[in-house]
């Protein structure tokens, strides 16, 4: 029961639950039909995804400051009306049943989804691994 953090096309664990993709864009190059079987995601859910104009400051942020201003901005818009409900539906769900989040990026701390996890905490979501 709860909630993981994932990297999407990652193997799935067993009991991972509801893959949901928390990005602004589907895999490139994959076919719709493919999405859940290719182990991407199995809902897409782009409203805890970063802005376009947030992703490009996590891509370009080569310093501790530069990723600190993204992980500000990414953490403001978290606090809008739908994503705040968001979290805290997601935060609700992990307490009775397994689902995964995720994002493609390789590397979990230079990704949004090391913020989500913690957003998630912080919203009170029972967080697995």
């Amino acid at each position: 029961m709860g909630v993981r953090v994932v990297r999407l096309g990652s193997p799935r664990a067993p009991g991972e639950g509801t893959r949901i993709g928390t990005v602004r864009r589907p895999p490139r190059g994959v076919p719709k039909t493919a999405f859940a079987s290719g182990d991407w995601y199995d809902v897409w859910f782009p409203t805890l995804a970063p802005s376009a104009e947030t992703v490009k400051l996590a891509q370009a942020a080569e310093t501790p400051a530069q990723w600190a201003a993204f992980a500000r901005k990414y953490r403001s818009e978290m606090t809008a009306p739908e994503s705040a409900h968001a979290l805290s539906l997601l935060a609700a769900l992990s307490k009775h049943g397994a689902f995964s989040v995720g994002c493609y990026c390789e590397d979990e701390a230079h990704c949004h989804r090391s913020i989500l996890r913690e957003l998630l905490l912080a919203h009170g979501a029972v967080v697995d691994g």
